[in-house]
C-alpha cells in the first residue's frame, strides 16, 4: 500500500476555518497540490495565517475553485492504487480533505488514515531543525513530512 502524505493551510485554527491549500505528497515524488479560490476571504483569516501562509500563495499558478480542484483531486487519486493517507494535524486535515472531495466521499483506493507525531519519531538534529521551522505552505510541508518520516523509518 502507498503512503500518501497530506497537509493543508486553512484560515484560522477553530470550527469555522476554510481551507486555502491542500498537498498531497508520496515517496516517488508523487504530487498534488492546489489553492483554493472561492471559499475564503482574507478578512476570514487569523493574524498568523494573514502574516504567514497568503504571502506565500501563487494563485495565479495554483489557484483553482472548489469544484476544479475536486476533479483535479479524484483524478490524482485514482491513479494512486490503494493509498493511505498520513497526517501529523489529522483533526485538522482529514475534514478539510474529506470537504474537497464533496458528497461522493472517498475514493474506493483510499484504505485508511493515519496519524504521526514527528516529535516521535527519532529524528537527527537536523531533521528536528527543519520541523521548527517548518514553512506552513501546504506543499512544503507535507513534503517536509513525508521525508522526516520516512527517513526516520529507514
Amino acid at each position: 500500500m502507498r503512503a500518501v502524505y497530506i497537509d493543508t493551510e486553512f484560515t484560522q485554527l477553530n470550527m469555522t476555518r476554510q481551507l486555502i491549500s491542500l498537498a498531497l505528497v508520496d515517496t516517488s515524488d508523487f504530487e498534488f497540490y492546489v489553492e483554493i479560490t472561492d471559499t475564503w476571504l482574507e478578512n476570514e483569516c487569523s493574524d498568523f495565517v494573514k502574516k504567514v501562509v497568503l504571502p506565500q500563495l501563487n494563485l495565479d499558478k495554483f489557484g483553482q475553485s472548489t469544484s476544479q480542484a475536486c476533479i483535479e483531486l479524484k483524478a490524482f487519486l485514482a491513479t494512486l492504487g490503494p493509498v493511505e493517507i498520513i497526517s501529523d494535524a489529522l483533526a485538522w486535515d482529514w475534514p478539510l480533505f474529506l470537504e474537497l472531495l464533496g458528497p461522493e466521499g472517498l475514493p474506493g483506493n483510499i484504505i485508511g488514515c493515519r496519524e504521526i507525531n514527528p516529535e516521535a519519531l527519532e529524528l537527527t538534529a537536523e531533521m528536528e531543525h527543519l520541523l521548527v521551522d517548518a514553512p506552513h505552505h501546504a506543499l512544503l510541508d507535507a513534503r517536509l513530512l513525508c521525508a522526516i518520516s520516512e527517513a526516520a523509518q529507514a
